[in-house]
């Protein structure tokens, strides 16, 4: 007969003794439980102890994580919080080095469970480890030259206790001081520094920047890019992630108006980082994040990748201003620019007063304006009130009319020599691929949090979106030619332009110049054969008969998507847990049992190489008590979250489920794909409808592949009631041949 499923079998150990066998009945208090294993051993103050689980992380169990033990678990008991914290305390502060350094590692790992978290920073355990960190670390270092990996060591381990503190979110960041802001800003300053310290100071900044806007300004005023540039400059690819982490913190908090300055005025290396615009984009900075990081030998991880995102993101937003700004057609500065394309263009300097009367040359300058394919003849810069892409359209455009002079002169004048209706409209055109390369790039959205989708190409040159807009108009240009495009194809023409650049990026070329040949084989002829190729393979037929035995066929599609559904449910799935760090990887797994009656849950030490058994989730919910599925910003813990959280694509990914009094089991899904297998079958549990794309692109698929089986000829063929027999192996295989 099974276990009741209260009771829990596990091993108790005591250091001297034999670890005990005993049943814990999950219905009794902790306390009891814990002093019938004191008694056990004949140990007094029972309160003194407590259990912890006996593995690398050394968990203590409390009444919110009890439910976490599973059979056969190993147990150890050991002091209890408060006793350690206390004994911690003390041991920290001793006079003898070893002795110090000694529980500064025990510290260290001890600060990674929350419980005794708690208990040390009760005893005000933090404000103690600053101190250390303020005035303790002059002591050390006048000790330094004699025991340096000593003197490593205590800072490392002071350092790492106190970023394990405070990632459990207790204590707020703003209770710092400049002292101590200045102190952690010296150890990423200084030329040859530890390793380890370097790394947990700069996590430290940056914890700082992203969770306090006060300390955001605090932290600028000590760090400049030329102390960073040296760290981008080493081969330790953690150390120059979190460097770039710091710059991305500092870059997102920076307020607007410290994001603009002018970069030949300001001396860009030793400029507090409260000055952000553009220091991104200077040359030194960019090309060594090239040659050291993104060109390096070593291979770029997840989270490299990750912060490389961020900083395409956030250089690429630097352009919003502009994006958003409206031209302001009585300002003569910005109409000055559309004079000088006009300059450009037709090699016109400007006419003296006397030239003509004022209606020949407002006739001449609409004669120029129409050959430029600007919409307004009489006012161009009307044309750039559209925001967006607003003034950055004209930008790109007199970009392109200097540095790329003779394409400009080129498209212009091909295209006034043709009849109207065939002209490629310039200024129409440059205004249009703005908008539309905006939105491929998403300018002015935040970076999403799991996205590592960076694009070596933009960090090959100083003026990238410059760049790939002159490769994209000239682009359009020969596509339209291509297309023999009239200008009622206009839109058709963007479409293809789209596709074309979209197509090109998902290949990821290393250089603006691999991009631009990449594009060179998408003709508009190569994309009406892909674009061919895919129709083939989704026929869609529209006679009646058809139409009704889609009709007829379509519910038995349907069946047979949502038992996958509920098959992918019960595999069950591995979800990140919700954690204001993303370094910190804590997964927790959910199924469905195999009667579809119950979702079996519970947190896992790491992410699972394949399915984990029903038994080792200890944790459930019964379907029948759900009420709804909730997704997107409705989620209670997307409206928990932070400013930087809550962005387009992990809104996208989240969703929970409310369960009898109104409490929820929250989820984010690891990807598009999972999310939709999710939401759908736990629709179908609930008998809603499945309604995700994922579920039309599986009925568009399944619904064409029968339709085509049952439309095949098989007048006068025989279909066999048992498949073919497998053929026997050949005596041998001299027949085959290896290619490499």
């Amino acid at each position: 007969m099974p276990p009741p499923a209260d009771i829990v079998k596990v091993a108790i150990e005591w250091p001297g003794a034999f670890p005990k066998l005993m049943e814990i009945d999950q219905k009794k208090p902790l306390s009891a439980i814990i002093k019938e294993v004191c008694e056990g051993w004949s140990l007094g103050n029972n309160e003194n102890f407590a259990l912890q689980v006996a593995d690398a992380t050394n968990f203590y169990i409390t009444e919110k994580n009890r439910n976490d033990i599973k059979n056969g678990s190993i147990l150890r008991l050991t002091t209890s919080p408060y006793q350690t914290a206390v004994q911690l305390h003390e041991r920290i502060q001793s006079s003898s080095m070893d002795a110090k350094l000694e529980a500064l590692k025990d510290l260290a790992n001890a600060s990674r469970d929350i419980t005794f978290a708690q208990e040390f920073i009760n005893l005000d355990g933090i404000s103690l480890l600053t101190q250390m960190v303020e005035s303790g670390t002059e002591r050390y270092q006048k000790l330094q030259k004699i025991m340096k990996p000593c003197f490593g060591d205590l800072l490392s381990f002071t350092l790492t206790a106190f970023v394990e503190l405070m990632d459990h979110g207790i204590v707020s960041w703003d209770t710092f001081s400049v002292a101590f802001i200045k102190k952690i800003a010296s150890f990423v300053t200084k030329s040859a520094m530890d390793t380890a310290v370097l790394q947990r100071s700069l996590a430290i900044l940056e914890s700082m920047v992203l969770n306090s806007q006060d300390l955001y300004h605090k932290v600028a005023q000590e760090i400049t890019i030329g102390q960073l540039i040296p760290h981008l400059q080493g081969t330790d690819q953690d150390i120059q992630t979190y460097t770039i982490a710091v710059i991305n913190a500092l870059f997102l908090k920076a307020p607007e108006e410290k994001r603009q300055f002018d970069e030949h005025i300001v001396d860009i290396l030793n400029c507090p980082l409260t000055e952000m615009a553009h220091i991104l984009a200077q040359k030194q900075l960019r090309s060594i994040i090239l040659t050291n990081v993104i060109r390096s030998t070593t291979p770029i991880n997840d989270e490299m990748a990750h912060q490389l995102y961020v900083l395409q993101v956030l250089t690429f937003n630097l352009l919003e201003d502009r994006m958003m700004t409206k031209m302001d057609p009585q300002d003569q500065a910005q109409r000055d620019i559309i004079f000088e394309l006009r300059r450009i263009a037709f090699d016109v300097e400007c006419e003296p007063n006397n030239s003509g009367s004022i209606e020949k040359r407002k006739s001449m300058y609409t004669r120029d304006y129409k050959k430029l394919g600007f919409i307004n003849h009489v006012n161009p810069a009307v044309d750039f009130t559209q925001i967006p892409p607003g003034m950055l359209a004209l930008d790109n455009m007199l970009y392109f009319a200097r540095h790329h002079q003779d394409a400009y002169i080129r498209i212009v004048l091909e295209n006034s020599s043709r009849e109207d209706k065939h002209e490629c409209p310039f200024g129409r055109s440059s205004i249009e691929l703005t908008k539309m390369l905006c939105e491929i790039l998403k300018v002015g959205e935040l970076p999403s949090e799991n996205c590592h989708d960076f694009h070596p190409m933009f960090f090959t040159h100083d003026r990238s979106f410059e760049e790939f807009f002159c490769i994209c108009i000239q682009l359009l240009n020969k596509t339209w030619k291509e297309m023999r495009a009239t200008s009622e194809d206009f839109n058709k023409v963007m479409q293809v332009v789209r596709e074309q650049i979209m197509r090109a990026l998902t290949l990821k070329p290393n250089s603006l110049d691999q991009f631009k040949s990449r594009l060179q084989n998408l003709s508009y002829t190569e994309i009406l054969k892909i674009r061919q190729s895919e129709r083939m393979n989704q026929e869609d037929f529209q006679s009646r008969p058809i139409l009704e035995l889609r009709e007829k066929i379509q519910p038995e599609i349907m069946e047979l998507i949502k038992q996958q559904r509920l098959n992918r449910l019960c595999e069950g799935t591995c979800f990140r847990k919700i954690s204001s760090r993303r370094r910190q990887d804590k997964f927790w797994y959910c199924r469905l049992s195999p009667n579809h009656k119950v979702l079996h849950y519970g947190d896992l030490e790491e992410s699972p190489q394949g399915e984990v058994p029903h038994d080792s989730l200890q944790d459930k919910l019964p379907v029948a008590d759900i009420k709804a599925v909730i997704t997107g910003k409705d989620c209670p813990h997307m409206k928990e979250k932070g400013a930087l959280k809550q962005n387009k694509e992990v809104l996208e990914l989240a969703f929970s489920v409310l369960y009898e009094s109104d409490e929820y089991l929250n989820f984010i899904a690891p990807d598009k794909h999972e999310y939709c297998v999710w939401t759908d079958g736990l629709n179908a549990l609930l008998g809603k409808e499945m309604t995700s794309d994922y579920t039309k692109s599986d009925m568009d698929t399944l619904l064409s592949m029968e339709m085509k089986l049952r439309l095949l000829d098989l007048e006068n063929i025989q279909i066999p009631e048992a498949p073919p027999p497998i053929p026997k192996e050949p005596s041998n295989y001299d027949f085959v041949y290896d290619c490499n």
